[in-house]
C-alpha cells in the first residue's frame, strides 16, 4: 500500500515554518519512517502538525493524514471508507464556529428540525440518515440534543456509510467525531483571538499551553461570545466555555490525559418561516416574531480520562472514560399563516399570521468507558495490527415539558382543527405589523415533571484486524456485538406505559484496498448498522421521529432496523502527496423500519415493515495544489427510494430532509508572506419535510411533494494579513450576496429554519 505516514504532511509544514521563521525546532533532524520507526514518526508528526497550526499561521493546514479515533488502523488514503476531516484552520478561516453550522455546509449531510417533544439542538442528516445521536467526541458518544461549539476542537470527522463496528447502535447513514485540543509536553504557547462585527457581534477565544516539565503539561481554552443571528435583530446568541487538558507522562510506557469541558449556550431561539402552502414557497421577509421571554439552554458538563499503557513493542492498551451531564431546555415561539375566522371582531376573513409555542427540557446523564487492545502480530504469514475492545455506556435521559402560560390579551380569532380559539396575530386588520410583536403573548412558565425517562445500558465487544495479504492488497475486516438493557416510562397520549426490553446487535464490516499504482488506490467496502427500537432518546412513545413504535408488548418483540452498505471508491494522491482526492460509488439499504400509522402524529406504528435506498456518489479534494493554493472540497450526487411500506402510497417516493445534490468548495491562496484570502461556497438542491428515516410528505391530489425546501447556494470570503510573527488579522464576510435562504423543514410546513443573513466580522489573533 501507499506508506503515506503523516511525516508526508510533517515534513511539508516543518519546511514551511522554518521558512518563515516561526517554529521551534522539535527535532535535530527528520527521521526516515519505516516499519521500526512508525511510532516514533507518527508521534513527531503530530507534534509538528500542532506546532505549525499554532506558531506557523503563514502555513495554513486544509488536509489531515490520519483519523483521530485510533481504532483506523491505516491513513486515510487506504482506509476502505470515505471520511471527511475538517482541520481546525479550515474552520477558522471559514468564520464558522457551531458545530451545526460547520456540519451543514458539507456535501451530503443537511439538517433536521426540533418539534415539540423532540428537543431542539443539533440535528443531523448523512446521506439521507438521521444521525441526531451518532456524534462522538474523542471516540466517545455524546449523547443528547444540545449545542456544540468549535472553541475547543482540533478537528472534526465526517465517515460517511454505516459504521456500527465502531460506533455501536444507530450510524446508519454515518457518524461525527470531534477531535479535541490536548495538553503536549512538547511546547509552551498561547494564543488569544478577539472578535468583533456586524450584528454586535463579539467573541474572544483563549488557548494556552503550558509545559510544565518534561512529563506534565496543562492546557487551557476559554470561550466567551455575544451575537445578534444575522438578519434577525434580537435572536441572540450566548456561549461560554472553558475547557482544561492535564497530561502527564509518569513513565515512558505510561500516559494520561484528563479533560474537563464546560459549555453554557444561551440562545433566544428562531424558528424562522412557514411553508405557504398557496405559493408553494416559504413566506420571504418574515419579521422577528420570538418572544421576549422566549430562550434556548443548553449546559455542557463532561470529565474524560485517557490511558495508554505500552506493554510491549507490540502490545498497547488504551482507554477512554468519560462522565457526563447535558441540560437541553426551550420555550420557542413558532408562526403560520392562517385567516381570520368569521366571528372576528376587527378584521373577519383577513389573512393574517398567527403564533404558537414550543417547548421542552431534556436532562441527560451518561458513563462510559472503552478498552482497546493493540496488538501487531504476525500470523499466518502475514502481518496483522489488531484491535481488540470492550465499550460499556449508561445513559440516562430525562424528558419533560414546560406549563406555559400566556398573560396578555389575544387580539384574533382564528380556525382551526379545534374550532374557533382566541390568538395572538402580528398582523393588524390592515396586513401591517404590530407593535412590540416581541412582548405580544406575555409568558409565564413554570418546568414541569419528566413525561419519559430513557435509560439505555450497553456492553459491546469487537475486533478489528488490518494486514497486507500481498504488496499490493490490504485487507480490513471487523466484528462486534451490542448487548443491551433498554427501558423507557413514558406517559402522553397512550398514558402511562413501561417498555422494557433487551437484545443483542451484530454487525461487521470488511473493505479490500487494492494499489493500483504508487499514486492510486482502489477499494471495496461492506458495512452494516442496527438501529433499535425507540433508539432515539428524545421521543418517548412517539414512533413518528425515531421514538418507540408499538405498544411495549409489540416494541419488545420488534426486530431492529438493519442497514447495509456497499461501496467501491478510489484515492489519489497528488502533487508529490499533498493532495488528496477521493471518489466513491455508494448504496446504502436500510430495511426492517419502523414506520408510525395513522395520521403523521400518531403514537402507534408497525414494526419492521419499511425499507429505503440511497445510491450515490461522492467526490473530494483536500490539501494544498500548490505552496500557495490549498483547497478543501466534496460533492455529492444521490438518489433515494422507498422500497417497502405499510402504506403502498409511500412506494418510490423520496426520503424526507434528504437533498438529492449538494457541493462544498473551500479555498485559500497565498500570494506572499504578508496575505492570503479565500472563501468557501456550499449549494443544497432542494428538498423535502416528512418524518425522518421515511418517506416525504406527498400531495397525491396534485401529484406533488406537500413541503419544500427550496435549493440554496452561499458564498462567504476571508481575507488574513500577517503582521508579524505574534500578530495577524483577519476579516471575514459570511453570505456575502445576502441570500435569503431555508436550511430545514419541520414535517407539517409549519417552522422553516432561516440561514444566516450578512454578516461581517474583524478578528484580532495574537501569540505569545
Amino acid at each position: 500500500m501507499m506508506k503515506h505516514t503523516r511525516l508526508h504532511l510533517g515534513a511539508s509544514t516543518i519546511a514551511a515554518a522554518l521558512t518563515f521563521g516561526q517554529a521551534p525546532a522539535i527535532a535535530d533532524e527528520t527521521p526516515t519512517c519505516n516499519e521500526s520507526n512508525a511510532k516514533e514518526c507518527n508521534a513527531k508528526d503530530e507534534q509538528a502538525i500542532e506546532l505549525i497550526r499554532i506558531h506557523g499561521v503563514k502555513s495554513s493546514v486544509y488536509r489531515y493524514d490520519r483519523s483521530g479515533d485510533p481504532r483506523h488502523l491505516a491513513d486515510l488514503v487506504d482506509t476502505p471508507q470515505t471520511i471527511s476531516v475538517l482541520t481546525q484552520d479550515q474552520i477558522q478561516e471559514s468564520g464558522k464556529t457551531d458545530l451545526k453550522d460547520i456540519l451543514s455546509a458539507q456535501a451530503g449531510v443537511t439538517l433536521g428540525t426540533g418539534e415539540n417533544g423532540n428537543a431542539f439542538g443539533d440535528r443531523y442528516i448523512i446521506r439521507g440518515h438521521e444521525a441526531r445521536s451518532d456524534v462522538f467526541v474523542d471516540g466517545l458518544r455524546d449523547p443528547g440534543m444540545t449545542t456544540r461549539e468549535s472553541f475547543a476542537i482540533e478537528r472534526v470527522e465526517i465517515t460517511k456509510g454505516p459504521s456500527s463496528t465502531f460506533a455501536g447502535r444507530g450510524s446508519s447513514g454515518g457518524a461525527v467525531n470531534s477531535i479535541t485540543k490536548k495538553a503536549s509536553t512538547s511546547y509552551s504557547f498561547g494564543r488569544v483571538d478577539i472578535s468583533a462585527g456586524t450584528d454586535d457581534h463579539k467573541r474572544l477565544t483563549a488557548d494556552y499551553n503550558q509545559a510544565i516539565n518534561d512529563n506534565s503539561a496543562l492546557r487551557i481554552n476559554a470561550l466567551a461570545a455575544d451575537e445578534d443571528k444575522p438578519g434577525r435583530e434580537g435572536i441572540e446568541r450566548k456561549r461560554t466555555g472553558l475547557q482544561l487538558s492535564y497530561t502527564i507522562d509518569p513513565t515512558e510506557k505510561l500516559s494520561f490525559i484528563a479533560d474537563a469541558y464546560y459549555l453554557d449556550a444561551e440562545d433566544k431561539p428562531d424558528l424562522g418561516s412557514y411553508f405557504d402552502r398557496d405559493t408553494r414557497r416559504p413566506l420571504k421577509d418574515i419579521p422577528v416574531y420570538a418572544q421576549d421571554e422566549d430562550f434556548l439552554n443548553s449546559e455542557v458538563k463532561t470529565f474524560t480520562l485517557r490511558t495508554e499503557y505500552e506493554i510491549n513493542d507490540h502490545l498497547r492498551l488504551y482507554n477512554a472514560t468519560r462522565t457526563g451531564n447535558t441540560e437541553n431546555e426551550y420555550i420557542a415561539t413558532g408562526l403560520r399563516g392562517t385567516t381570520r375566522d368569521a366571528t372576528d371582531p376587527v378584521a373577519p376573513g383577513a389573512e393574517t399570521l398567527v403564533l404558537s409555542t414550543h417547548q421542552g427540557w431534556q436532562d441527560v446523564d451518561y458513563v462510559t468507558t472503552q478498552f482497546n487492545l493493540f496488538w501487531d502480530t504476525e500470523f499466518a504469514g502475514q502481518q496483522h495490527k489488531l484491535v481488540f475492545g470492550f465499550e460499556y455506556t449508561d445513559e440516562s435521559v430525562d424528558n419533560g415539558v414546560f406549563a406555559v402560560e400566556n398573560t396578555n390579551p389575544t387580539n384574533c380569532l382564528v380556525g382551526g382543527r379545534r374550532g374557533v380559539s382566541e390568538s395572538y396575530c402580528i398582523l393588524d386588520g390592515n396586513g401591517n405589523s404590530v407593535d412590540n410583536i416581541g412582548s405580544l403573548m406575555g409568558k409565564t412558565f413554570t418546568r414541569g415533571g419528566a413525561d419519559a425517562l430513557f435509560d439505555i445500558e450497553t456492553v459491546s465487544f469487537y475486533v478489528m484486524d488490518m494486514f497486507e495479504l500481498t504488496e499490493q492488497f490490504d485487507i480490513f475486516w471487523g466484528l462486534r456485538q451490542d448487548s443491551f438493557d433498554y427501558s423507557n416510562a413514558t406517559s402522553g397520549w397512550s398514558g402511562d406505559q413501561l417498555f422494557d426490553f433487551s437484545d443483542d446487535m451484530y454487525n461487521g464490516h470488511l473493505g479490500v484496498v487494492y494499489e493500483l499504482s504508487d499514486i492510486t488506490n482502489l477499494y471495496v467496502t461492506y458495512s452494516t448498522a442496527t438501529n433499535i427500537n425507540g433508539g432515539e432518546s428524545d421521543l418517548g412513545a412517539n414512533c413518528g421521529y425515531g421514538g418507540l413504535c408499538g405498544s411495549p408488548e409489540q416494541a419488545a418483540q420488534a426486530d431492529p432496523e438493519r442497514v447495509e452498505n456497499i461501496e467501491l471508491g478510489a484515492k489519489w494522491m497528488v502533487f508529490d502527496d499533498k493532495l488528496m482526492v477521493t471518489a466513491a460509488a455508494f448504496q446504502i439499504t436500510k430495511s426492517d423500519v419502523h414506520e408510525s400509522v395513522g395520521d403523521a402524529y400518531s403514537t402507534l406504528g408497525t414494526l419492521n415493515t419499511g425499507e429505503n435506498r440511497v445510491k450515490g456518489i461522492e467526490i473530494g479534494l483536500s490539501g494544498d495544489v500548490t505552496d500557495k493554493l490549498s483547497i478543501q472540497a466534496s460533492a455529492t450526487a444521490m438518489d433515494s427510494e422507498i422500497l417497502a411500506s405499510y402504506n403502498d402510497a409511500n412506494i418510490g417516493l423520496a426520503l424526507s430532509n434528504f437533498a438529492d445534490e449538494s457541493f462544498y468548495f473551500q479555498m485559500r491562496y497565498q500570494p506572499n508572506d504578508k496575505f492570503a484570502f479565500g472563501g468557501d461556497y456550499s449549494y443544497q438542491s432542494e428538498m423535502y419535510g416528512g418524518q425522518p428515516d421515511t418517506a416525504a410528505g406527498y400531495d397525491a391530489e396534485n401529484n406533488r411533494y406537500s413541503i419544500v425546501v427550496p435549493d440554496y447556494q452561499v458564498i462567504n470570503l476571508f481575507a488574513t494579513y500577517y503582521h508579524s510573527d505574534a500578530l495577524t488579522f483577519r476579516v471575514n464576510v459570511g453570505n456575502a450576496l445576502d441570500e435569503e435562504y431555508w436550511t430545514a423543514a419541520y414535517r407539517s410546513g409549519s417552522f422553516m429554519y432561516l440561514g444566516d443573513g450578512r454578516s461581517v466580522r474583524g478578528t484580532i489573533n495574537y501569540e505569545f
